[in-house]
């Protein structure tokens, strides 16, 4: 299985990207599909997930009422709409896919596959 993340770029404050985050080799079925994202000097942090069967939904407070967190089973692909961006959103984001209850969500440790990263990044 290998998890194939795009979409990024560069964006003034105040604009849009969308990131995707496709599967190949299987589905997301029974899985947990997250974002994490990286900045220069800092740790991973998580941004948001979603199972993909139930569609449980969790987003870091950072980016709550901003960025939304999909899926679509057709193109077996999770979808981040980033809105409102900041300059503080800039870094590598990541997705990743492991089998986690809803309070593990947020911790990188129980993802067990990971894309490469993309680069997003907003100016001033």
């Amino acid at each position: 299985v290998q998890l194939q993340a795009s979409g990024g770029g560069l964006v003034q404050a105040g604009g849009s990207l969308r990131l995707s985050c496709a599967a190949s080799g299987r589905t997301f079925s029974n899985y947990v599909v997250g974002w994490f994202r990286q900045a220069p000097g800092k740790e991973r942090e998580f941004v948001a997930a979603i199972r993909w069967s139930g569609g449980s939904i969790s987003y870091a407070d950072s980016v709550k009422g901003r960025f939304t967190i999909s899926r679509d089973n057709a193109k077996n692909t999770v979808y981040l709409q980033m809105n409102s961006l900041k300059p503080e959103d800039t870094a590598v984001y990541y997705c990743a896919a492991g089998r986690l209850i809803y309070s593990e969500f947020v911790s990188s440790s129980g993802y067990r596959l990971w894309g490469q990263g993309t680069q997003v990044t907003v100016s001033s």
